[in-house]
């Protein structure tokens, strides 16, 4: 080793190595944040023209770049691993929860073929690696909680999204209902009173209406864009606006009384609906009272009984 570097002493000697690497760090980083905000400002020009394939793949993000050809390569194996009742099954469970990406499909099915992987090298580190050295019951459960969150946990995520907007459109079903009946009853037309609830009540049902409207100024009848409406929602109450609506266009009946009749029939739908959730209220406190609340005041109350007749006993 040289003399000169045996005479620095070796915090001064560590201090500047950390700098040296911290400097490199960042004019590395500095000169891609550089590339970023070029890229960005590129993106950002409508009429911008590369011909440079290259660079035209460069302009999209990085994750996008890493993980595309990982998703598509897992998308092609979901394609063809998955029966083709579950892939229209999933196609189907999308359009319900307002999933409209034409990659959702896929990224979901990439998923779930991922986490089916990743299965077994869960059981591997549970049960055989064992980290955390568990034992007994504790190390089956935590093997059969990971096990069920890989392999239920994609569908489960998408089920309860589809429940969401299902319920969020029968919360404010009634509402719309009311705001509908209002317009036609004042001399607007169907759709005009559609655009109206569109632009005055916000939420997952205008963003349906507001869907019906464009196929039906795509050139759609009315009763095949409410039919899609059934379809993309599918709940009771929809199924019952839609058939009403199919009917009043086919007999010639009055919109306007049969939306008041539907708006009469969905407020008294969420009503009960209401007082069944009341009803179903004490059965589901019922759980937690006798497993939470009652052994603190079993502790509470008979604690001091029973130190004393021990104490007594003793």
């Amino acid at each position: 080793m040289p003399s000169f570097l045996t005479s620095i002493p070796a915090e001064a000697f560590v201090v500047g190595l950390v700098a040296a690497i911290g400097l490199g760090a960042y004019l590395i980083l500095a000169q891609m944040e550089e590339r970023s905000v070029a890229r960005s400002t590129l993106r950002q020009l409508d009429g911008f023209q590369i011909e440079d394939q290259r660079e035209k793949e460069l302009l999209a993000p990085l994750h996008q770049r890493i993980l595309g050809p990982i998703v598509a390569a897992f998308s092609r194996l979901g394609g063809r691993f998955n029966p083709p009742d579950y892939v229209e099954q999933v196609e189907r469970k999308h359009l319900q929860a307002g999933i409209m990406s034409s990659t959702a499909v896929e990224r979901f099915l990439a998923t779930r073929i991922l986490l089916l992987v990743m299965t077994p090298v869960w059981l591997i580190v549970v049960f055989i690696v064992n980290p955390l050295n568990m034992s007994g019951m504790l190390q089956l459960l935590l093997g059969v909680v990971g096990v069920a969150g890989l392999v239920i946990g994609p569908n489960s995520r998408l089920n309860s999204k589809v429940e969401a907007r299902q319920r969020s459109v029968q919360r404010s079903l009634p509402d719309v209902l009311d705001l509908l009946v209002i317009s036609v009853e004042a001399g607007l037309g169907f759709e005009q009173a559609l655009d109206r609830v569109i632009h005055n009540v916000p939420g997952q049902l205008s963003e349906e209406f507001a869907r019906v409207l464009g196929e039906t100024s795509a050139g759609s009848t009315r009763a095949d864009a409410l039919r899609g409406l059934q379809d993309r929602v599918d709940i009771a109450e929809i199924r019952s606006f839609v058939m009403a609506m199919i009917q009043a266009d086919k007999f010639g009946v009055s919109i306007g009384r049969v939306l008041r009749s539907q708006a009469d029939e969905m407020r008294i739908k969420r009503r009960q609906l209401a007082q069944e959730k009341a009803q179903k209220a004490p059965v589901k406190m019922l759980l937690p009272m006798v497993f939470c609340i009652f052994p603190a005041l079993f502790v509470v109350i008979l604690g001091p009984a029973m130190i004393s007749i021990v104490e007594t006993l003793g």
